[in-house]
């Protein structure tokens, strides 16, 4: 008796048989309380009279209260009862499961809120699944290695001398800074990362990183330019924007060649900064600028795993920016262009 339909056919009824009632006690009584009178003004009304209207009366309005009831209950239920298959299928594991927008406004509201909640887990389950396999095959290498190394000492095919010590102490380090790559990534998409926001001088941080990365670029034979103007201080986490400028200025040395130029600018505006990281290196396409910031995504895929990273670096970039509520955006005029790193600060 829990049905919609039900429930509505009781109501119709209910309603259509007190009105009816009410319209009946309206001619059989007189305003005084009074029967009427009727063909023969000596009688009263017949009993048995009364009770066959009350009783069309009460079938009429069954009648008409069931058939309201189902139509009504079908038309308003229809999308109730596809929102809960749909709804059955998701939970059963079917993201790709839609629903028709139909019905009042707020069904409509109601249905394209669950679509675009099932779009959400499927884009969330895509994710999940492209960093697992990202994961472990990220993973899989620099284990390998360490196995087959280990493998081979244990079997006596060569001793481990210092070279190759050195070599298995590289994969470890490798897998340390994965590992730690993934839990600050984690973190900062989670909106769990701590920060400590205080006062900073971006022109005193970024001369500070770019005399540290000088050795780098010397030895890379890329010329570091410095050209940020006099901003005013802003209010971040010290430690993780230099995480952010060490990441960007890396990034551009791994693709600069010899003899080119890494430049910083920078722009003030009324209530955001700007900071600019430009090179002359080599360039992006349309589709690498869309997924320059996903996890573990390399444009050169001929890049080994110790000289082009982890592949996490701008996606923690991107993940600090926005925990900072700014953004950031990569620009190229494509291959052999050089590039753009823009990062808009609210100051």
């Amino acid at each position: 008796m829990n049905r919609l339909w039900v429930r509505l056919s009781l109501m119709i009824s209910g309603v259509l048989f007190f009105v009816f009632f009410l319209q009946f006690l309206s001619i059989v009584l007189t305003p005084d309380h009074e029967p009427i009178q009727r063909t023969r003004n000596e009688h009263q009304a017949d009993e048995a009279e009364i009770a066959w209207r009350l009783a069309k009366f009460g079938l009429f309005s069954l009648v008409v209260g069931l058939t309201g009831g189902i139509i009504t209950g079908r038309i308003i239920s229809a999308p109730i009862s596809d929102l809960a298959k749909a709804a059955r299928r998701v939970g059963q594991g079917e993201l790709t499961v839609r629903v028709t927008v139909r019905g009042s406004q707020e069904m409509m509201e109601l249905a394209e809120t669950f679509n675009k909640m099932a779009a959400d887990l499927q884009r969330a389950e895509t994710l999940r699944h492209n960093l697992m396999a990202d994961v472990s095959h990220e993973l899989r290498t620099p284990l390998t290695v360490l196995e087959g190394n280990l493998r081979a000492a244990l079997d006596h095919i060569y001793a481990l001398d210092e070279a190759e010590i050195a070599n298995l102490y590289g994969q470890t380090r490798h897998l340390i800074r994965l590992v730690n790559d993934l839990r600050e990534l984690t973190l900062a998409e989670s909106h769990r990362l701590p920060l400590e926001k205080q006062p900073t001088d971006l022109n005193a941080l970024v001369t500070e990183t770019l005399q540290a990365l000088e050795p780098l670029a010397v030895e890379s034979e890329v010329c570091l330019i410095d050209q940020l103007p006099p901003l005013p201080k802003v209010t971040v986490d010290t430690i993780r924007m230099r995480q952010v400028l060490f990441n960007l200025l890396t990034n551009a040395l791994r693709h600069t060649p010899p003899d080119g130029k890494i430049t910083v600018l920078g722009t003030l505006q009324e209530h955001e900064m700007k900071l600019i990281i430009q090179d002359n290196g080599d360039g992006l396409e349309s589709e690498q600028l869309l997924a320059v910031f996903d996890r573990f995504y390399r444009t050169d895929k001929s890049r080994s795993r110790e000289t082009g990273g982890t592949g996490l670096g701008l996606a923690i970039v991107k993940a600090i920016i926005e925990a900072h509520d700014g953004h950031i955006e990569a620009k190229s005029a494509g291959k052999g262009q050089g590039s753009q790193f823009i990062v808009t600060l609210p100051c």
